[in-house]
C-alpha cells in the first residue's frame, strides 16, 4: 500500500483494486450504507441522511477496528433513494422508483460478492427503506457464498437513554439536530429552528406524506438540540454501531438481525 494512505483507512474508495482484492481475500466486512436526498426541515442541508449514514459507518468501522479487531471497509453511501412522502413540500428530494433502488442495492451486493466478500452489511440512512426482501432473496441465492446483514437502528433506544424520552421526534427533530450541531454546526440555520406542532405520522401508511402532519418538513421537535447532546448521541452511536459490525463479522446467520 502506498505510504500516502494511512493504514487505518476504512473506507473503501481509498483503496486500489488490488488492495481491496486482498482485505476481501482476508475476510473484511463490506459495508453499504444507503442514504437519501429529502428535505430536513427549514434549518439542515438535503444530504443529512447519507452524510450521517457515511460518517457514522467509517466511525463504526474504525472503533469496531480499534475494540475487536475487527476489519470491514465502507463504501460511499448511495446518495439517491425512495423519498415518496416528501415530493408535496416541491425541492429537495431526488425520488427514485423502489424497483430502482432495490435493483440497484441488490447489483452492489453481487458485485462485491464477485469481488470475494462473504460478509456484507447494509446500513440504512432512511429507516424507511424496506431493504428486507432484495437481502433475503440475495441470502437465499449466495447462501454458503455470502452473505447480507440487514441490522435495525438503534437511534431511538439511545434518545431514550441519554435524552428526554417525551420529547417528540421522527424527521429533522431534536437527535438529527444535536448531532449536526455537534459534528458540522456550519450546516445547520439555528435561526430555523423552531417547533411545528405536527401530529402523529403512521409510518406504515404506503402513501405517506409528510405535508399531513406538518408545515415545516419537521417531525417532532428540534428546540430541544444542543450540541453537547449531540456529542453524547454521537458517541453513543458509533459505539453501538461498532457492535453491530462486531456481531455481523462474526454471526452463523442473517437471522441475528431482524429484516
Amino acid at each position: 500500500m502506498s505510504s500516502s494512505l494511512p493504514e487505518k483507512s476504512r473506507r473503501f474508495s481509498d483503496f486500489t483494486f488490488v488492495e481491496i482484492r486482498e482485505r476481501a481475500q482476508q475476510g473484511w466486512l463490506a459495508v453499504i450504507p444507503t442514504g437519501c436526498t429529502e428535505q430536513q426541515g427549514p434549518h439542515l442541508p438535503v444530504d443529512f441522511d447519507t452524510w450521517f449514514a457515511e460518517m457514522l459507518m467509517v466511525a463504526a468501522a474504525e472503533k469496531a477496528a480499534q475494540d475487536h479487531a475487527i476489519q470491514s471497509l465502507v463504501l460511499p453511501a448511495m446518495p439517491f433513494g425512495p423519498t415518496p412522502e416528501h415530493r408535496n413540500f416541491g425541492s429537495g428530494f431526488i425520488d427514485v422508483p423502489v424497483a430502482l433502488h432495490d435493483a440497484l442495492v441488490e447489483a452492489i451486493l453481487t458485485s462485491l460478492a464477485a469481488q470475494g466478500f462473504r460478509r456484507m452489511l447494509v446500513w440504512r440512512g432512511c429507516g424507511g427503506h424496506a431493504l428486507g426482501g432484495v437481502i433475503a432473496r440475495f441470502n437465499q441465492i449466495y447462501q454458503g457464498k455470502a452473505q447480507v446483514f440487514l441490522p435495525p437502528h438503534p437511534f431511538h433506544a439511545i434518545w431514550c437513554r441519554l435524552a428526554d424520552p417525551a420529547i417528540p421526534g421522527g424527521h429533522a427533530d431534536s437527535f438529527t439536530t444535536s448531532i449536526s450541531l455537534y459534528f458540522r454546526p456550519e450546516s445547520v440555520r439555528q435561526d430555523q429552528i423552531s417547533n411545528p406542532h405536527s401530529t402523529e405520522v403512521d409510518w406504515s401508511d404506503p402513501h405517506l406524506d409528510f405535508t399531513r402532519s406538518t408545515t415545516t418538513g419537521v417531525i417532532g421537535d428540534p428546540t430541544h438540540a444542543s450540541a453537547d447532546l449531540g456529542k453524547r448521541l454521537w458517541e453513543a452511536a458509533v459505539e453501538e454501531t461498532s457492535l453491530t459490525l462486531k456481531v455481523a463479522a462474526s454471526a452463523e446467520s442473517p437471522a441475528c438481525f431482524l429484516l
